[in-house]
């Protein structure tokens, strides 16, 4: 088991400064968005969010995956009893789409790109693989190892890019700047050799 380093409220793996990560998704084609038991989990304001900035990505989506949404609602809660974005079948997350050369993405984020909505894409996603958990008054950060993401592991190692510096942006858009500032202060004197 990986140690646990506590910033403020947070309890975050070791895995998250010592692992090696960058995205690279034309290996792996947007596995993420398609592989799993389940959607990818929502935060209870999320659904509200899905809801109401939905016609402005709708456009961007599969229509497999609009009529999953008419069918299932915004969120669904899994097996697991989690809330989660529904799924395509069984498979893909209803609110992703492919390039014409197979690749998933997602459609919200597109839209985001794009400047139609100012929903990025759930937290969960954007953040991932780390992945949040509430520990009583604590939050816990691990890093969840996916066989999926075997290239970004590569590459991470390739680039030398520390998990944690790779996901960044979304480390400050859901804890801010400060406590990002902090992980890297954590880093610099503690794991940066």
């Amino acid at each position: 088991m990986s140690p646990i380093i506590q910033i403020n409220d947070k309890l975050i793996s070791a895995d998250v400064f010592e692992k090696r990560f960058a995205c690279d998704i034309t290996q792996c084609g947007g596995l993420c968005c398609v592989l799993g038991d389940s959607g990818a989990p929502l935060e209870e304001a999320e659904k509200a969010v899905l809801q109401d900035e939905y016609d402005n990505f709708v456009s961007y989506m599969q229509l497999a995956g609009r009529k999953a949404i008419e069918q299932q609602g915004y969120a669904v809660i899994d097996a697991d009893g989690d809330l989660v974005t529904p799924l395509i079948g069984g498979k893909e997350c209803a609110y992703s789409n492919f390039d014409a050369d197979g690749t998933c993405y997602c459609a919200i984020e597109r839209a985001f790109l794009e400047k139609k909505t100012t929903f990025r894409k759930p937290i969960s996603c954007y953040l991932y693989p780390i992945r949040i958990k509430q520990l009583g008054e604590f939050t816990g950060l691990n890093y969840d190892v996916w066989t999926a993401c075997d290239c970004a592991r590569k590459k991470g190692e390739q680039d030398a890019v520390p998990l944690f510096r790779f996901l960044k942006a979304p480390l400050i858009a859901r804890f801010g700047e400060a406590f990002y500032e902090e992980m890297e202060r954590v880093y610099v004197s503690d794991f940066h050799f």
